[in-house]
């Protein structure tokens, strides 16, 4: 039975409570994916750390250790992300989340109290998968929590979360050994998982387990604490999307449940991930992936100190690797801006064609000054010297322009897509997998990034990246819908042939949430 009188007096709640309560909920889910940037971070400073003798001397590594400690993270985390979408359903999007805090929690204290090399491969193969893991429930939590019109601009926050904790982590590397780093960051998890107890299940994952008295409040409470009465519309449609119908006697809603002779809790239907409407976004996703992998910001990230280094920054390549967390930071807030202003189309073109142009710079400041071979060990070759000529500032310019440019969209461009352009039934699989694809391309770059500068050297490298970038930028506008505004059934619709959308952005979507 569903009772959709009860707590009817309450008043309809003002657009500013509506929305605060799922700004409250996409909060507390980023605490898990400020958790995550924090320990994508650290392997920039284990690099340098694990490298140098006078830093550590229980650790000597080589080029190929140091390129599995810049890569062990990403290969796990794809292997989370392959699972996660299968292992998030039958738990649900917040307890999963919980779940996952936990071997967060174990792989930092690993780092703290390592003290052989199998320990550190370890404790980066588990927060890894942890990171993986958690993917799919964070992607689509956040797409079934909002309305469309506040979406897109709560999705972005997902990787300024992440990028927050990145520079939180640069910045602990300019003040605490490394074994300190890991004790500071091992609380971020525990605090999650706290403040996860606080918010609402997923009204529509509730839906789909036949939860459906828990989805109404779960509802309520996201649409601003409000009385289910007032979000009975909504309710009705998202009941629709799922194949749950009800037929109503006086006051009363009776719920019964369509399923097809296929579709049952204890099975797993194959057939939507075969058909246009899986393919056609994944596709498009899986794409975006590979250019977020092979355009030099995530190489940059992961070698930051060893290439300010080989470029002879006129700073402390410490100091210029936190300028880099910087520059992420506000290139993820405007980021938020330009999705909510221009749509994802225009911040994409605008982050791919700066980021083209900030390759080929870094390829011929490289070239002109011959600059062949990466130093993976720092000599602190300027930490204090600040007469130096004005070119030695062209190398950090272009690179924290790399940076910045990269984070205000094709960077966040895939975490706001995913929770959005897959079906219903498809999204937390479809989530998992083309998250995978992320971190496939990401495993990849990062592992033969040294092999490449070997074969192109590091301006050749650097003129790939900007090749790579120029192409990715040609074939996105082809490719890429503008999906900002758009209900999520009108984005389904649109990757399954039923409809298209256009390439505007849809200022107001009045009474439709689904």
């Amino acid at each position: 039975m569903a009772d959709f009188n009860r707590n009817s007096a309450l008043p309809e709640p003002t657009p500013a409570r509506n929305v605060l309560p799922q700004v409250i909920a996409v909060s507390v889910k980023n605490v898990l994916l400020f958790a995550g940037g924090m320990s994508t971070a650290y392997p920039t400073i284990l690099i340098p750390a694990l490298t140098n003798p006078q830093v550590d001397s229980n650790f000597q590594l080589n080029h190929e250790e140091v390129s599995w400690i810049g890569s062990t993270n990403l290969i796990c985390a794809l292997i989370g992300c392959s699972l996660s979408g299968v292992v998030t359903q039958p738990i649900g999007r917040k307890g999963f989340m919980q779940v996952v805090t936990v071997p967060l929690l174990v792989a930092w204290l690993i780092f703290k109290f390592a003290d052989q090399m199998w320990h550190i491969y370890f404790a980066l193969a588990l927060y890894g998968l942890s990171s993986g893991l958690i993917e799919a429930p964070v992607l689509s939590y956040v797409a079934e929590v909002t309305q469309p019109r506040v979406r897109g601009m709560l999705s972005a926050t997902g990787t300024l979360s992440s990028v927050c904790g990145v520079l939180v982590e640069f910045f602990l590397g300019t003040v605490l050994p490394w074994r300190n780093i890991a004790l500071v960051s091992s609380a971020i998890p525990l605090v999650a998982f706290f403040l996860l107890c606080f918010i609402p299940e997923s009204p529509h994952w509730l839906v789909m387990r036949h939860k459906l008295a828990d989805a109404k409040r779960s509802l309520a409470w996201l649409r601003g604490w409000t009385a289910v009465e007032n979000v009975r519309e909504e309710f009705e449609q998202m009941c629709q999307n799922h194949n749950v119908t009800y037929s109503q006697t006086g006051s009363a809603n009776v719920f019964t449940i369509s399923e097809g002779p296929s579709r049952t809790l204890r099975t797993v239907n194959l057939k939507p991930y075969a058909q246009k409407s899986f393919i056609w976004p994944f596709g498009l996703v899986a794409f975006i992936c590979f250019l977020c992998g092979f355009t030099g910001f995530l190489t940059l990230q992961t070698y930051a100190v060893s290439i300010f280094t080989s470029l002879n920054v006129p700073i402390n390549e410490y100091y210029a690797t936190l300028g880099l967390g910087i520059a992420q930071f506000f290139g993820s807030l405007v980021s938020i801006i330009l999705v909510k202003c221009y749509g994802k189309r225009i911040m994409t073109f605008v982050s791919l064609g700066c980021i083209g142009i900030c390759n080929v710079g870094i390829g011929v400041y490289g070239y002109q000054t011959r600059v062949k071979n990466l130093s993976l060990i720092s000599e602190d070759i300027a930490s204090d010297n600040f007469n130096v000529t004005d070119h030695q500032w062209v190398p950090l310019i272009f690179l924290v322009s790399l940076s910045f440019f990269s984070h205000c969209g094709i960077r966040v461009l895939p975490w706001i897509l995913l929770g959005e352009i897959y079906s219903h039934e498809t999204r937390a699989v479809g989530c998992g997998l083309t998250s995978a694809c992320f971190y496939a391309f990401g495993f990849l770059g990062n592992k033969i990034f040294l092999n490449m500068i070997d074969l192109l050297t590091l301006p050749g490298v650097y003129w790939f990246y900007g090749l790579i970038s120029f192409l990715g930028w040609l074939i996105l506008y082809f490719a890429l819908p503008e999906t900002e505004g758009k209900s999520l059934q009108e984005i389904i619709n649109h990757f399954s042939g039923i409809s298209k959308l256009d390439n505007k952005i849809r200022r107001s979507l009045e009474g439709r949430s689904v």
